[in-house]
C-alpha cells in the first residue's frame, strides 16, 4: 500500500502501474516518496537504490530550470533519451515516478 494514498486511489495506482509495466520496453517503474525512499519499484534493488539517489537532484534543477525561465510556469513531466534508456520522470510534490525503458523496444513511446 502507498501511504496518504486513500484506499480508493490505491486501486486507481495498481491499475495506471499495471498498465505502464505492460506496454513494451518498459524496463521498470520505481516511486519514490518525498523523503527520496522508494515505495514501489519493478527494478533490482541496486538500480531502484541509484536512480532513487539522483533522479530527485535532477528533476530539482529541472523544475528550478522552468521557474527561472518563467517564474509562473512549473515542471510535469521529464524525458531522456540515451542510447540504452529512456527515463521519464513525473515529479510531483509527494512522489517522484520514474519509468525506465529500452527505446530500442518495438512500440515503446
Amino acid at each position: 500500500p502507498l501511504p496518504h494514498v486513500p484506499a480508493r486511489s490505491q486501486s486507481e495506482v495498481e491499475a495506471t502501474l499495471q498498465r505502464i509495466n505492460g506496454h513494451k520496453g518498459v524496463l521498470g517503474t520505481i516511486i519514490i516518496n518525498e523523503d527520496g525512499q522508494a515505495i514501489r519499484t519493478t527494478a533490482e534493488a541496486s538500480v531502484t537504490q541509484q536512480y532513487a539517489e539522483l533522479i530527485p537532484q535532477l528533476a530539482s534543477m529541472a523544475r528550478s530550470l522552468v521557474r527561472d525561465l518563467d517564474p509562473q510556469n512549473d515542471l510535469q513531466f521529464l524525458r531522456i533519451r540515451s542510447k540504452m534508456h529512456e527515463i521519464m520522470i513525473h515529479a510531483d510534490k509527494d512522489f517522484t515516478l520514474i519509468v525506465i525503458q529500452d527505446p530500442q523496444a518495438e512500440g515503446a513511446a
